[in-house]
């Protein structure tokens, strides 16, 4: 999905560039504009964002720099643009490009929820297991958060309800009764690019999730 949203945008940015530079006729500087975006983009996750969601910005710069290459390729073959006063398709495309730019960017935005899950499944139920939650480091100084609830939600299914990166981290987990749910405590392992305190860890029912440590 990645590939495809990066080349969209990629052929998005050179196709506004070219019409754009109409009345110049500096075409050329269409897929330069194009690639220095690109390049932008690939700088901006290696170094700005870093880690997971780094890579996803890598990836996007690379498609925008193949829609680049291929507008270059293409150029030469393009006979029907020539400088010219804008026409009415023109300015149409204009209009519609930086609205179909922004919408694809929205729309990659609300796809980030900020999170990924690692692990889940059940452990083996003991006596007087407690609900509990526990981080730890994991790749290039992320974190992972552990969550494990008691025994008095055996057999129960584990979802996360909502992840709040905003301020403070909170977590907020649902409890579900499945009847193909295993036997046995459930846990889940969520990734975060990092934690802001005071960390929160609750379920939708109101009930509070303490830190391993402090049980």
């Amino acid at each position: 999905m990645i590939i495809l949203v990066g080349f969209i945008l990629g052929a998005s940015i050179f196709l506004f560039t070219l019409i754009a530079l109409k009345k110049t006729g500096k075409f050329y500087l269409a897929p330069i504009v194009t690639f220095l975006i690109a390049v932008l983009i690939v700088l901006y996750g290696l170094f700005k964002v870093g880690g997971f969601e780094g890579m996803g910005f890598g990836i996007l710069g690379a498609c925008i720099l193949l829609a680049a290459i291929v507008g270059t390729l293409l150029l030469p073959f393009m006979k029907g643009i020539k400088k010219s006063e804008f026409n009415k398709v023109d300015k149409s495309i204009l209009l519609i490009i930086p609205v179909l730019i922004f919408a694809i960017i929205g729309w990659m935005i609300t796809l980030n929820k900020g999170y990924w899950i690692n692990e889940e499944g059940v452990i083996t139920a003991g006596n007087d297991t407690p609900s509990y939650y526990e981080v730890s480091t994991i790749s290039e100084g992320m974190k992972q958060i552990h969550i494990q609830l008691g025994e008095r939600h055996e057999g129960k299914h584990l979802e996360i309800k909502d992840v709040k990166t905003i301020g403070n981290t909170e977590i907020t987990v649902k409890v579900v009764d499945k009847g193909d749910a295993k036997e046995g405590l459930p846990f889940i392992e969520i990734g975060l690019d990092k934690i802001v305190e005071p960390l929160v860890v609750q379920t939708t029912d109101g009930e509070i999730i303490n830190s391993k440590s402090n049980n």
